[in-house]
């Protein structure tokens, strides 16, 4: 089966799972996805108490639309066994599991959801941060055809240390190009790696926009200020939407009914800008529904 959806991930948020401040504001942010992080932001010494804290937000509840999502910590750390059980066992829409390096390793992580009573509709989210995963990007990501994989990650922070790069975005070129293909090849969702400056609106504005160009469905963010930018960049503008409508009417014209190819405002149109335009309309009102 094929994964992709219209829910909107313009805007995903990581927070700090040992932060309960943090956790408790997340309720009030506009982010479409929270991934409580155990990983990364979480000290060694703290990662039972966050995972702990984690979960009870989750039980609590109080994020409304919000995609709840947790980052667990890397399948070969102490942590790991604990944080996939207790996941299993919450209300959370996804794990995402960072330091993917091949198949076997999604096949099974899902086959532990599985094992472990996790929800027919929890998802596996997949960080592609490792050079083996982008390597094995293409075998990585026919799995979602069978298990519960739906959404790539990118992290350019980690693949830059562990290729010895700095972190220039157009070392990473080749690798979101593959990640894209790969994911999209099997209905999968994808989104950008972090912007790391939050002082720096302008430069984060400008990565959306690329991002969004690419064919990334959203970025992940580390800091509350990047969400109206990401909700902003990652939506289609009123330009876009408009052109969307007059591409589904002018198909809809009787007089071109059964036509593969017409012409839009003066422009060649066929089959496949329809179903881009239908694919549009279809996250513009997801994006609505979010506000209401």
């Amino acid at each position: 089966m094929t994964n992709i959806s219209f829910r909107p991930r313009r805007s995903c948020l990581y927070m700090p799972a040992s932060n309960a401040r943090a956790l408790e504001k997340a309720k009030t942010l506009a982010a479409d996805t929270i991934i409580l992080d155990l990983e990364d932001a979480v000290a060694p010494d703290a990662k039972d108490s966050a995972r702990d804290q984690a979960f009870a937000a989750l039980d609590d509840g109080g994020y409304g639309s919000r995609e709840m999502v947790v980052r667990l910590n890397a399948m070969d750390t102490p942590w790991f066994d604990r944080d996939i059980q207790r996941i299993c066992a919450s209300k959370a829409d996804a794990v995402l599991v960072p330091k993917i390096r091949n198949a076997s390793d999604i096949v099974q992580i899902s086959a532990l959801m599985d094992k472990a009573g996790a929800a027919e509709g929890m998802q596996l989210w997949a960080m592609i941060e490792m050079p083996l995963a982008v390597l094995n990007i293409a075998e990585i990501a026919e799995t979602a055809t069978s298990t519960r994989l739906t959404t790539f990650v990118m992290g350019f922070n980690d693949l830059a240390k562990e290729m010895r790069a700095q972190q220039d975005r157009t070392l990473f070129l080749p690798a979101i190009a593959q990640t894209i293909m790969a994911g999209r090849a099997y209905g999968m969702n994808i989104l950008d790696s972090v912007y790391n400056d939050f002082n720096d609106p302008e430069g984060l504005e400008q990565e959306c926009r690329r991002g969004s160009a690419y064919g990334f469905d959203g970025k992940t963010l580390i800091h509350p200020s990047q969400i109206d930018i990401a909700n902003r960049e990652f939506a289609p503008d009123e330009n876009v939407i408009a052109e969307a409508q007059a591409i589904i009417a002018a198909f809809k014209d009787p007089e071109n009914a059964g036509k593969g190819v017409i012409t839009v405002n003066g422009k060649m149109t066929e089959l496949l800008h329809l179903q881009q335009a239908e694919q549009t309309m279809a996250m513009a009102e997801a994006i609505k529904a979010l506000s209401q």
